[in-house]
């Protein structure tokens, strides 16, 4: 589907005409282009054509799909809504109440306020998905209008290419696969990885158009002795070279950690035929002609995949030695491998009652997302239920009896229980896979057969499994367990915790824990009262910290305005905390003696460092590097002191520092900067890590030193490290 061509609207309806016979049709197809032409005038693209080219594309992207008309109308019409004066009231009236849902499901929500951008994209997405559980055309208009826009990100500032890419790559693109429309799911993969990591991306470009000329003659010559040993037992079978995707070699080359010629499916032959008979009588052929690799076929014909999609892959070494990737499918298998789930669509129309069914238990995991909607506190917890069960890969499991359950790559046997039904997860004491018993935590693989031990004795789940379990459904379920069974204890745990998060303010519980109070954070959080607030915290289904942080907001920021004294009651207020013995803080605070020193955590200062004082309300003085952003605001220049290290400091006495090392995501890398730190004699207190999609490496240090010499020649060990590309210390 990819496609540079701007189509203009008399070509896409003309598309349309070839498949949509009925002359109503048409016309309705044609209203909707007029009526969003004159809806958009005067609107212009950030590239400068006019906004209507946009919605013409998008209805073309559906028009390739074969979609119905009012699919395709509202195509046109889809941004009539949230960019221009028309109301969906306008729309229903010039079109129908189909076309108005449709336009709505896609519809932003542009006027409500968020506190953040993200939280504001979370409830875009959760209006989209729950519209599109009750239509899924909702989200076949939405993937056409963001395949659009991916190809005309070259418009748009670096900064929104990135962080539109990496969306598209975390929503979109796994949606276009769990629906099986591969045609999109590749370009969207394709174009965020030119935006998101253009070096790979090109270097993979290049690398395939060098090898292009030798893979070809390679394929003619595989494909030629396939036709003959076809044309032996009298098959018809179109035969191809199966095309290359960037992105997926990427993924493999990232993900596997090999080169280039490495890649299996770089040779690859798709063979399509007109039955399943023919399918497996090819099978047979190619495995005669070339050995097959051990554990490289896959029958996705005997199980389709969850998004319907069928074939037989096998991988054999081919004629010179060289893995050689083989697809056989029939021509319907390879329309659904296409189109998707919009290949089924008009089969809703015609087909028959059990058929019609069939089709709707292929995506009942929509259904669940109405499900997920209800039990999710927040838009961002609903967003993250999401990514796991829907956008993960999957495993298929089976029971004792044969039937076969779907489920996230990952998934434990609790996942499974709660799968089959909430009593029997509740119930649930053990499990067996393929006949031997197995722990609870226990990492399901495709083909295990799974029997879940039960009893009726069982006192219910235990917390822990809410831990152990990957799913959302198993999650959810765990939850509204404990609601339900444990409500007392939940209340009491919850107010405990949140008498502890109170407490970490410096403020006494007594004085927050008042009746309005309760009730008004109670009310914020939608809790009918403050009860069901606390058994909220004690079953983790809101977190301490949350409830404690609206509780305390009055008192926190009373406190902070009785802070902001004036710097004569500031240096009255010092001589209240002189000291007889001076903490060794190794600093001297300039024309006076014994005061309260400490140390600031946000920036961490160590001998040799420039550095300021801060005069605190009751706490003394707070010293601060000269560079911290905290001590450079209108608020504090009036509290500054003249402050300075003292000449004695010992070597002896230890300042905690952390630092950020950033580099290339290789094996033992970690490993590696911790044996640094360590020659120079350091003491680490703390480390963590993390990896992002371009293998960018980021560990977190907190170590202990001396002073700057000691901090200095800390980090140029590290820098002597390969592939460590930079060493910042960290300001809070």
């Amino acid at each position: 589907m990819a496609n540079e061509q701007v189509l203009t609207a008399e070509q896409v309806i003309e598309k349309a005409a070839k498949y949509l016979t009925d002359e109503k049709d048409i016309q309705f197809i044609q209203h909707a282009y007029e009526f969003a032409k004159q809806a958009h005038q005067e609107q212009y693209r950030k590239s400068g054509e006019p906004y209507i080219i946009h919605p013409i594309q998008v209805a073309g992207i559906l028009v390739d799909l074969e979609m119905d008309p009012v699919t395709i109308s509202a195509g046109f019409l889809h941004d009539v809504v949230e960019d221009t004066e028309i109301t969906l009231q306008d729309l229903e009236e010039a079109f129908n109440k189909e076309v108005a849902m449709l336009v709505d499901g896609v519809t932003k929500l542009g006027k409500i306020k968020f506190k953040s951008q993200e939280e504001q994209q979370a409830e875009n997405h959760r209006k989209m998905f729950v519209a599109m559980a009750q239509d899924i055309r909702v989200i076949l208009i939405k993937l056409a209008d963001r395949l659009h826009n991916m190809r005309t990100l070259k418009h748009l500032p670096q900064e929104k290419q990135r962080r539109i890419s990496n969306e598209t790559l975390e929503i979109f693109a796994p949606l276009a696969h769990r629906l099986g429309i591969s045609k999109i799911k590749w370009e969207l993969e394709d174009t965020s990885l030119r935006y998101l990591n253009p070096q790979q991306y090109y270097r993979i470009v290049n690398l395939m158009k060098k090898k292009r000329a030798e893979r070809e003659e390679y394929l003619d010559a595989v494909m030629s002795e396939v036709r003959e040993r076809l044309k032996e037992v009298s098959i018809s079978a179109d035969i191809n070279g199966r095309p290359k995707h960037i992105y997926s070699i990427y993924r493999k080359m990232a993900i596997q950690n090999k080169q280039f010629n490495e890649i299996y499916d770089l040779l690859a032959v798709r063979i399509v035929v007109n039955s399943i008979k023919d399918c497996y009588a090819i099978l047979g052929i190619i495995h005669t002609c070339w050995k097959p690799m051990p554990g490289r076929f896959k029958d996705y014909i005997a199980m389709p995949k969850a998004n319907m999609y069928q074939s037989l892959h096998t991988t054999v070494i081919g004629p010179q030695g060289d893995p050689l990737e083989v697809q056989i499918r029939t021509l319907e298998m390879h329309h659904v491998a296409e189109y998707g789930i919009a290949a089924h669509w008009a089969y809703k129309e015609n087909k028959p009652v059990n058929e019609k069914q069939s089709f709707e238990n292929k995506i009942t995991w929509f259904r669940e997302i109405l499900e997920w909607q209800n039990d999710a506190s927040n838009a961002e917890e609903f967003m993250e239920s999401l990514k796991i069960d829907l956008f993960s890969d999957m495993v298929f499991v089976f029971t004792p009896k044969g039937d076969v359950f779907e489920l996230p790559s990952g998934s434990v046997p609790i996942d499974f229980s709660y799968r089959i039904h909430s009593e029997i997860g509740n119930k649930t004491i053990g499990a067996k896979v393929n006949g031997k018993m197995v722990t609870l935590d226990y990492k399901l693989k495709t083909g295990d057969i799974v029997e879940i031990l039960t009893s009726k004795h069982s006192y219910g789940p235990s917390q822990d499994w809410l831990k152990l379990a990957q799913t959302s459904q198993a999650k959810n379920k765990i939850r509204q367990f404990f609601k339900k069974q444990r409500r007392d204890e939940n209340v009491s745990k919850g107010k405990e915790l949140v008498e502890k998060e109170i407490r970490a303010f410096d403020l006494d519980p007594k004085e927050i824990l008042v009746n309005d109070n309760l009730k008004r954070v109670a009310d914020k959080f939608n809790f009918s009262n403050e009860e069901d607030m606390y058994a909220a915290v004690g079953y983790n289904g809101i977190t301490a910290a949350q409830i404690a942080t609206r509780l305390t907001e009055k008192w926190r920021k009373k406190r902070d305005l009785e802070q902001e004294s004036t710097i004569a009651e500031a240096v009255q207020d010092l001589k209240k905390f002189s000291v007889t013995k001076k903490k060794d803080s190794g600093v001297r605070v300039q024309g006076i003696d014994n005061l309260l020193v400490r140390l600031s955590k946000c920036c961490n200062p160590v001998p040799g460092d420039d550095i300021v004082g801060f005069i605190t309300k009751g706490r003394g003085v707070s010293i601060h590097r000269d560079d911290c952003p905290n001590v450079h605001t209108d608020e504090a220049k009036d509290r500054l002191l003249l402050v300075e290290w003292e000449g004695n400091a010992k070597e002896g006495k230890e300042y905690n520092v952390e630092i950020e090392i950033s580099g290339y995501d290789r094996r033992g890398l970690l490993n590696e900067v911790l044996q640094a730190v360590n020659e120079t004699k350091t003491n680490i207190t703390a480390v963590s890590g993390r990896s992002d999609r371009n293998k960018m490496a980021t560990i977190s240090m907190a170590i202990s030193i001396h002073n700057v010499n000691h901090l200095q020649k800390v980090v140029d060990r590290i820098k002597q490290i390969p592939d460590i590309y930079a060493v910042r210390r960290m300001l809070h």
